[in-house]
């Protein structure tokens, strides 16, 4: 099986043509940042991920990390070989630092160019790059709620990579229901907290590729109401910090077991046991009964980081199953007569699963650097207004990118194995290690059902769709563009799009109609209008993005990779938009017979 090989042309033409970086590279805070700066750091970027990560994955996948007994349940975590190296290459490289701000030594560049580079780490190595993730999620709560003494203590060293972050949320009794969390906080005189409890689950909760580990957990003090309110965050150090601020004494918080799981083997998924021994000690992050609007910090960056998860797994299944297709001799081609046998490729069925992967991938990557944009302009533009659209607009696409990104992992990269027939169902080809890493992906950080619920009931029935109003007027402006040229590939494109809008906007109204009046009923097709809407924006990316190689090709361009993006994009316009025409009847149903029915009848 080859190394993974960076996507940089598409990823060019998304970051430099359709969301155009030239604006986002003017933004206050962003000066040193042009599309000089951006493409060298993709093609280093793309460097490390294809020599340094990629030859690591399937050794990640077979060997797993290990947990190692210790006296008392002291156990401690072994990373598969060549990850400890791998990571502190990349720590030495700056890579952690790329989106950090400068005050803690971060390098300040655009959340657009971080979001290209993330995907490069997740395509090469999905189960290397969960540390980065939580680590960066860290990073963000610190740097929101974090008193001046702990972010000067812990922000440079996060920032670094010298030490690594996690998520210590979920419990035995609370998984998505977050109010039945138990953990405990005790205050002391020193004004520190004595933690006590049990979290599962915990990505990279122990590991050997850093010399410190700050958790951050949520716990509840002694005199905390019940429910989501009496929940605060604490910063729990794996090792206490000497007087030098540097890693002393264990802290009392240990693993005392990993999880087989059935992908991700290389991630170190663990068990933590915090104040077996004595007390594990914590510190306060913000106010007391604060802690799940400061751990939301790090759960909605988690989720665009694991759409992004999303696009990196389908990106490099398509790949390889691409190089397979190209190589594997079989049968001959049914527009010739000849009977030469031909490679694969030239069956029609196995061109329409290739580029049903191609195009899909093409527009999840559209709408993650768009929201990556997005984001940038929420952040540093000097604009308020500017600013609160783009935030606006982010929170109504991140959990339809989380959501489909994730979803469509799964259908994608089964369509690879599709490709690799009965090669594809034996581990040695490597093909299959992809769809089992991407089943975790719709169900970590909020399920879809979780994502949907999110999008249907706070994004869209708060405000009663304002902000999709607005997007869908911006979507149907481009559609007329679209249509306008003497060009009948830019014209069927828009046909399709302007019936997938029509689709949108009947099943919204369905959508907040159940919400408004049964608002189970309306959480129940929920996932069914996040599909659709997702479909519905990716298609309007791929238009856009269909158009703009209409006109590099007219004004004279050679350069294929336009005949291949319109073709890709006419592709998704004449074979996923259509699923739009579906998913609007499922909207619409009356399910009440459904939801009637007796819980023995399931």
């Amino acid at each position: 099986m080859s190394n993974y090989q960076a996507p940089l042309r598409d990823m060019r033409f998304v970051i430099h043509e359709l969301v155009e970086s030239g604006p986002i590279c003017a933004l206050p805070g962003y000066a040193d940042c042009d599309a000089g700066l951006i493409d060298a750091v993709l093609e280093e970027a793309a460097r490390f991920a294809g020599d340094v990560l990629s030859p690591l994955n399937p050794v990640g996948d077979r060997d797993g990390a290990r947990w190692l007994a210790g006296t008392d349940g002291k156990g401690e975590v072994r990373t598969a070989a060549g990850f400890a190296d791998a990571y502190t290459q990349f720590a030495e490289g700056g890579w952690m630092a790329l989106p950090c701000p400068p005050d803690y030594g971060g390098q300040g560049l655009p959340r657009l160019l971080a979001v290209a580079v993330s995907e490069m780490w997740k395509s090469a190595n999905l189960s290397f790059s969960h540390v980065i993730t939580l680590t960066h999620g860290a990073i963000e709560a610190l740097l929101i709620a974090g008193s001046d003494a702990l972010k000067a203590t812990w922000l440079p060293r996060l920032v670094s990579g010298e030490w690594t972050g996690t998520m210590n949320i979920t419990e035995p009794q609370a998984g998505s229901d977050l109010a039945a969390i138990a953990c405990r906080a005790v205050p002391q005189a020193d004004g520190s907290y004595r933690i006590s409890g049990q979290k599962i689950f915990i990505t990279y909760g122990d590991h050997d590729m850093a010399a410190n580990i700050a958790h951050l957990v949520l716990a509840r003090t002694p005199d905390a109401p019940a429910g989501v309110k009496g929940l605060s965050l604490f910063l729990v150090p794996k090792f206490i910090l000497d007087e030098n601020g540097n890693p002393g004494a264990h802290n009392d918080v240990y693993c005392t077991s990993i999880e087989h799981k059935l992908g991700v083997h290389g991630s170190p998924t663990t068990t933590l046991v915090h104040g077996d021994h004595g007390g594990s000690t914590g510190y306060l992050i913000g106010q007391l009964g604060r802690g799940l609007e400061i751990m939301f910090v790090m759960m909605n960056s988690a989720r665009l980081s694991v759409g992004t998860e999303g696009l990196g797994v389908a990106q490099r299944a398509w790949q390889l199953a691409s190089e397979y297709a190209k190589d594997r001799v079989q049968g001959t081609d049914v527009s010739q007569k000849s009977g030469e046998r031909v490679a694969i490729v030239r069956h029609p069925d196995v061109r329409r699963l290739l580029m049903t992967q191609r195009s899909h991938t093409e527009a999840i990557r559209a709408l993650a650097y768009t929201i990556a944009a997005l984001q940038d302009i929420a952040h540093q533009s000097p604009d308020a207004a500017a600013r609160d659209a783009a935030h606006r607009r982010v929170e109504l696409l991140t959990p339809v990118l989380k959501g489909w990104s994730t979803e469509s992992a799964v259908e994608l990269t089964s369509m690879a194995i599709q490709i690799f027939g009965g090669m594809g169902f034996v581990e040695e080809t490597g093909i299959s290690q992809y769809m089992r890493d991407a089943r975790i992906t719709p169900i970590y950080e909020g399920t879809t059902a979780i994502q949907a619920a999110d999008l249907a009931g706070r994004k869209i029935a708060r405000d009663g769709g304002q902000v999709l109003v607005g997007l869908i007027q911006e979507m149907r402006a481009d559609r007329n563009r679209l249509a306008g040229p003497n060009n009948p590939q830019l014209q069927a494109i828009a046909a399709h799009l302007g019936e997938s809008l029509d689709h949108l906007e009947t099943a919204t109204g369905a959508l907040l109609e159940k919400m408004n009046r049964q608002p189970a009923a309306g959480l129940l097709v929920a996932e069914p209008y996040l599909k659709l809407l997702a479909t519905v924006v990716g298609g309007w990316l791929m238009g856009k993005a269909a158009r703009l190689a209409s006109q590099a090709i007219e004004g004279g361009s050679s350069d294929p990779f336009y005949r291949h993006k319109l073709a890709s994009a006419r592709f998704y316009a004449d074979h996923l938009l259509p699923r739009s025409a579906g998913l609007v009847v499922t909207v619409q149903a009356d399910n009440s017979t459904l939801l009637g029915l007796e819980d023995e009848a399931f």
